[in-house]
């Protein structure tokens, strides 16, 4: 094909004309695009950095090639189409500037979310995210014809929180990239610089001494070449032996094609990896035969194989030819740029559709430490596989069986398969990521933890979005059959002047205020018992209960709901209401379901209000357990040591600065309930901040001025 028609093929269809470019002038490359990388060819130059403050460093290190892995002199034809391709490329630079002078106007608006006066102009219901090739990320709650609640200053202020992260401004979605280097935590996120909506996004960054208290750095990784020009999205960080640190990243291209991109520190010797450098292999993995190019994302961090001398990653996708499957792929390197995608896939479920931010790893069940990813199964030692699922922003987890020479993974309860079995989190809660603390030999996880308001609302507060506290992960030796979450112990560090109620009765249908003063900021752990007699006598016990289509706490039963209103006002017009509900199981036993209940959380109108909830394993002689933490519009639970855990994000009007109360409950109708031991700490301020150049050469003290 001559220069000329090769130029007029890119007029029009760009898309064919990189096709065939690839095709005459990269064979190899192009065959191996059906089904492995594309690891030889670029568009842009290798030797930026991913940020303008960084374009004048170099790489620190060679690129991570195999050994055996060698450079070749181009030939006369691939001069010749990289002459072509310079050709070309200007011309569509040029075109691409006139065709963006003209259209600026009209789509500037539509990307900040104001109008052409400058207000909000942003409707709630809009999608976000989809269209793109992504989950919904709009947090739009209420259909457009709703009316907006009259929010003051005072009420949108009080909403921010003080001791979960969340970025100074604009919008955050999940975590692609915590992790721990050279004394820091890091704490990679997606981010929006520009609006508190999804759009733009960019890696922000953060660094902490102890999981708490973070520190703002720049930017990480900005969306500024061909291959992530649409977004740089979820990916993972890697150490290797020798301390070196990787990262694999979701790219979105200019066409919405997901690939996967290496990218690496600038300089291994910086504890603060400030300045990032993109691979000039990038893009490192192309979407597969078979396999959607907008279903194709999220790495996994590598774990390291001995019997096949290689590392291996794992990425999440669907396959709708095999009714509606959620699957894992699996790719082999050796080098982190020329990656093999094994036969097979690691798991699929069938009905569960697109499997996001898909996270594997080892957990002891013999002993209660983290393991390093690369862990070998055997003895004592089970995989978990987690995805989040695109089709209803769930994240669900199950534990099995890995076999690496099989290049399979199997649940131990097939009827808890992942997507139809059990979730992290009953609430508010997506995209969630874990990574191995080598310090103190712990997973940790962390999730995202969207918006339930309007982006009307968003908007006007300039932010959007938060993170969990980060939790650790064990599994529970006394079920077998699940994981342990809690917060991580740093964050008690936060825990300021406390108070101790002991058997506290609460009779059937009663509330009992607890006297503590501000109830904003609280961490919270109580126990309630159940006389034994009562519940052998509860034979009218709801058979089929389930918290989430249920009434909420307004809803009586033989046994529950009790437990606590946090964030509630004097009149109780506003709570949002913390319990255990002890129901009949279709067995004739018991069962006992933990649920939150939102519907009263807030007299505004534009919210999203839900009753969240689930079972919750209860052992013979353990009693009912609760940790609570109340920080500001976030409200995390974990009952029974972490067995059954909900995030919720609630939004009052009165029950705000020092109105919010704390109350006792029992609604049920047959049975007193005591609260054995309620112990309540206020909480301190974990002053997340920007970074300071004095901050690294010191720890971050906690202050509880």
């Amino acid at each position: 094909m001559n220069t000329c028609t090769q130029a007029l093929l890119f007029v029009l269809d760009p898309s064919l004309f990189i096709c065939t470019f690839v095709s005459s002038c990269f064979p190899s490359t192009f065959h191996a695009m059906g089904a492995k990388n594309l690891k030889s060819w670029s568009f842009s130059s290798s030797s930026s950095s991913s940020t303008a403050s960084s374009s004048s460093i170099p790489c620190s290190y060679p690129p991570l090639l195999h050994p055996d892995h060698s450079a070749t002199t181009p030939s006369l034809k691939r001069k010749k189409c990289l002459q072509l391709l310079s050709f070309v490329a200007g011309s569509a630079v040029l075109i691409l500037c006139i065709v963006a002078l003209v259209s600026y106007g009209s789509n500037s608006a539509s990307r900040t979310g104001l109008d052409g006066n400058g207000e909000s102009g942003t409707r709630r219901g809009d999608s976000r995210g989809p269209a793109e090739g992504v989950s919904e990320k709009s947090s739009a709650a209420m259909p457009r014809s709703s009316p907006s609640y009259p929010w003051t200053n005072s009420m949108l202020l009080w909403q921010r929180t003080a001791f979960h992260f969340q970025p100074q401004k604009n919008w955050m979605n999940g975590q692609p990239c915590p992790t721990y280097y050279k004394g820091w935590y890091h704490l990679f996120y997606q981010y929006n610089p520009d609006s508190a909506v999804w759009g733009n996004i960019t890696w922000g960054h953060a660094v902490s001494r102890d999981l708490v208290h973070w520190l703002y750095l720049p930017l990480a990784v900005v969306p500024d070449r061909w291959y992530d020009a649409n977004g740089v999205w979820t990916g993972s960080a890697t150490t290797l032996p020798d301390g070196r640190l990787v990262m694999i990243y979701t790219g979105a291209t200019m066409e919405s094609v997901q690939v996967q991109n290496l990218a690496f520190p600038a300089d291994p010797d910086d504890p603060l990896l400030v300045h990032w450098v993109k691979s000039e292999y990038n893009p490192v993995i192309v979407p597969p035969s078979g396999i959607g190019l907008k279903d194709f994302r999220d790495p996994t961090t590598a774990w390291y194989v001995p019997t096949d001398s290689a590392w291996r990653v794992a990425i999440g996708s669907k396959n709708d030819s095999q009714h509606h499957a959620g699957v894992v792929l699996v790719y082999r390197t050796t080098d982190f740029v020329s990656y093999e995608l094994l036969p097979g896939v690691l798991h699929s479920v069938t009905g569960t559709g697109m499997w996001e931010c898909v996270d594997f790893y080892p957990v002891s069940t013999e002993s209660a430490v983290g393991l390093d990813t690369s862990a070998a199964s055997g003895p004592g030692v089970k995989h978990v596989l987690k995805a989040s699922m695109d089709d209803n922003k769930h994240d669900y987890y199950a534990i099995g069986t890995y076999a690496a020479a099989s290049n399979s993974w199997v649940p131990a309860d097939p009827e808890k398969d992942v997507g139809i079995g059990l979730r992290y989190d009953y609430g508010k809660y997506y995209a969630s990521k874990t990574f191995y603390d080598p310090v103190k030999e712990r997973r940790v996880l962390w999730g995202w933890i969207g918006e339930t308001d309007s982006e009307r609302t968003d908007l006007r507060k300039g932010w959007a979005s938060l993170q969990t506290v980060p939790r650790t992960v064990l599994f529970d030796q006394k079920t077998g059959r699940n994981l342990l979450q809690w917060p991580v112990e740093e964050v008690e560090s936060l825990r300021l002047s406390s108070q101790e109620f002991s058997n506290i009765s609460i009779t059937a249908g009663s509330v009992v205020p607890l006297d503590i003063g501000k109830a904003t900021q609280l961490d919270i752990v109580a126990e309630f018992s159940v006389d034994e007699a009562a519940l052998a006598g509860a034979i009218g016990a709801d058979v089929g209960y389930n918290c989430s289509t249920s009434r909420g706490a307004a809803q009586r039963g033989v046994i529950g709901p009790f437990g606590l209103l946090v964030l509630a006002d004097e009149d109780l017009s506003e709570q949002t209401a913390v319990y255990f509900y002890v129901a009949r199981a279709t067995d004739g036993s018991l069962s006992t379901h933990f649920c939150h209940d939102e519907l009263r959380s807030s007299e505004a109108n534009d919210l999203a209000k839900t009753v969240y909830g689930s079972l919750v394993p209860v052992h013979d002689g353990e009693t009912l357990s609760v940790r609570i933490l109340v920080d500001h519009s976030i409200v995390e639970s974990f009952a029974q040591g972490g067995r059954t855990c909900i995030t919720s994000r609630v939004y009052p009007t009165k029950a705000i600065f020092s109105r919010a109360r704390l109350f006792l409950l029992n609604n049920a109708t047959g049975v007193d309930v005591t609260a054995t031991s309620v112990k309540i700490w206020q909480m301190n301020s974990a002053f997340i901040r920007p970074f300071y150049e004095r901050d690294s050469a010191s720890s971050i003290r906690t202050s509880n001025n």
